[in-house]
């Protein structure tokens, strides 16, 4: 698809250039928190699905397709939607984040798919890898769109369009697995479902604003060399970070796959999914407050430390609130959301939720990191994690099983938060405030 990139001005009562009231910033997040949190409801719902409708071994199956897709699409996708929500200055337009997010979704696709063959899985395994990837590659050209209403704060849009994704993918797949008690046809048709809303629903969302706004004309993908070739440039530092970062946090997944099996990754995969619902909430924090931050780092230090100093003291508070709601009921919660046999392993979830708390002050750091534009730092700290998730994995996992795995997460996201919060550190200590030349007005 091709249009004019026309500039498309924003009403005054939807931009929200200026860093201003913290009501603002509150309506953002409250839009943001709902959408994450009804998304990662949603998406844990498929997993109860399959546990409920199939077996553990269905669930290990279905987390096995996440884990091998998503360092591919993170390589792929490059953090373009955090780029593009900081580009408080327009230097790219919605055509150029688009045209470069096929290239990369496409990359992924062939990567993935030459990756099930030669690991030799099942057909069944290497089928739900296959129409995993699928529903993924969807999800990563809907990125995009949600960039765009998130560089102008129209978070209204992004919840909506992550509900309406959330909800028709539980129907869809549990209906598929009730009737045919097989999980490849119902990931067949969880990609099927994802594809035709990014086209059904968020791009005709897009053309919406943009009339709105006063503009006939979208430029939907433009093929500039020049600014592609620059864009890469700014942007495969953090393909690299979001690649490794990804590598890190699925690698206690493979290893725990191939020493325990299918079925204990899915046991695996069905506690951590219950630490997404604290990690939603700083994802939540974190995009919402994103632009704002970095207008922040770039004209208004103090009031950028005063806010992410809020926002770690908020991810941290949510880690302990896990932590221990884990520890008091973690095995009943376990037994009433899947089956009785998932709670033998509470004692598991208390320590996932330990490392779970780290995790959310590492994103919340890894936010401010975004939001200065920190990038290129970023690829040897995450070397480092790996390699101790790597050291640790492979010793602890083939020895205690299911714990190992959770205290290689706890080793990997401690190093991980220490390595960030020096980064940062050393950012506001090194640079000077910098004035915006000019405010953004259009959609691009």
């Amino acid at each position: 698809m091709t249009g004019t990139p026309l500039p498309i001005p924003i009403p005054a009562a939807v931009s929200a250039q200026t860093p201003g009231r913290l009501s603002s910033l509150r309506t953002n997040f409250a839009w943001t928190l709902s959408g994450n949190l009804f998304y990662a409801a949603c998406q844990w719902g498929m997993l109860v699905a399959i546990a409920k409708l199939g077996t553990a071994a269905m669930v290990g199956q279905y987390a096995l397709g996440l884990a091998v897709c998503a360092p591919a699409f993170m390589l792929s996708g490059l953090q373009l939607r955090s780029v593009q929500a900081t580009d408080a200055q327009t230097e790219y337009r919605l055509g150029h984040y688009m045209a470069l997010r096929i290239l990369g979704t496409v990359v992924a696709l062939l990567a993935i798919g030459l990756l099930a063959w030669r690991a030799d899985y099942p057909h069944e395994t290497a089928a739900v890898v296959v129409f995993v990837s699928l529903a993924k590659a969807a999800e990563s050209l809907s990125e995009v769109f949600y960039g765009l209403w998130q560089k102008h704060e129209r978070f209204d849009l992004v919840a909506l369009a992550l509900g309406g994704r959330g909800v028709g993918s539980v129907l869809t797949l549990a209906t598929v697995l009730r009737f045919t008690h097989r999980i490849v046809p119902a990931t067949a048709a969880l990609a099927i479902y994802w594809a035709a809303w990014l086209v059904g629903y968020e791009a005709v969302a897009v053309r919406r604003m943009a009339r709105a706004a006063g503009s006939d004309s979208i430029g939907w993908v433009e093929w500039d060399r020049a600014r592609l070739g620059a864009l890469v440039v700014t942007v495969v530092p953090l393909g690299a970070v979001a690649f490794l970062s990804s590598l890190s946090t699925n690698l206690p997944r493979y290893v725990l796959e191939k020493v325990q099996g299918l079925s204990a990754l899915g046991y695996f995969a069905a506690m951590a999914y219950l630490i997404a619902a604290g990690n939603s909430l700083v994802i939540a924090l974190g995009q919402s407050a994103l632009p704002r931050l970095a207008r922040y780092f770039q004209a208004d230090r103090p009031a950028f430390v005063r806010l992410m100093a809020r926002m770690v003291l908020a991810a941290g508070l949510v880690g302990a609130a896990g932590t221990v709601l884990s520890w008091l009921c973690g095995a009943q919660v376990l037994a009433r959301l899947y089956r009785p046999d998932y709670a033998r392993n509470a004692n598991v979830l208390v320590i996932l939720a330990v490392g779970g708390g780290v995790t959310f002050v590492t994103g919340t750091l890894n936010t401010g990191l975004m939001a200065a534009r920190k990038f290129l730092v970023q690829v040897p700290l995450n070397l480092l994690v790996i390699g101790i998730i790597a050291a640790s994995g492979w010793k602890l996992i083939p020895r205690y099983g299911l714990m190992g795995a959770a205290y290689t997460v706890i080793a990997g996201m401690a190093a991980s938060c220490a390595g960030s919060l020096w980064v940062l550190l050393a950012a506001l200590r090194s640079e000077a405030p910098r004035t915006l030349s000019r405010s953004d007005s259009g959609i691009s």
